[in-house]
């Protein structure tokens, strides 16, 4: 298994492919287990920047940004550059319930290269610390 593919996947996404269409993504970051992603993009650094502008959103309540923290469950992008993220949040009672799903979608969207985005908030499986990063898990102090 890579280290773009999750064993928990929360849907069934295509096998992540490079640019050339061969080839599983490859992505040097220490990612969130619970992330699945994949890109079929002509751009081989569009999954990578669309990654890197989700990690630029934090979370208002625990200082880790909010792909590290494991809320981004789905990454993927068609090859027209449509990009699809399914997201969770820490609790169905949390504070930016509203705001969060919006300002993810905005990231992605300033993505260059970023057709459209569709974002879909998923309730499974429930967000636990077992989805962090093990950066994040460590910054938090989290073994």
């Amino acid at each position: 298994m890579s280290s773009t593919e999750s064993e928990t996947p929360v849907t069934d996404p295509p096998n992540p492919v490079d640019a050339g269409g061969e080839t599983e993504t490859s992505l040097a970051a220490d990612h969130p287990p619970s992330v699945r992603l994949a890109s079929v993009a002509a751009d081989g650094t569009l999954l990578e920047r669309v990654v890197a502008g989700v990690r630029e959103i934090y979370d208002p309540e625990i200082p880790l940004n909010i792909y590290d923290l494991g809320l981004i469950y789905r990454i993927e992008i068609a090859e027209e550059g449509d990009v699809a993220i399914d997201m969770t949040l820490t609790s169905p009672m949390c504070p930016v319930a509203e705001s969060l799903p919006g300002e993810v979608e905005l990231a992605a969207r300033a993505v260059d290269g970023v057709s459209d985005v569709v974002i879909e908030l998923v309730w499974d499986p429930p967000w636990g610390p077992e989805v962090m990063s093990e950066a994040a898990r460590l910054e938090l102090g989290i073994f």
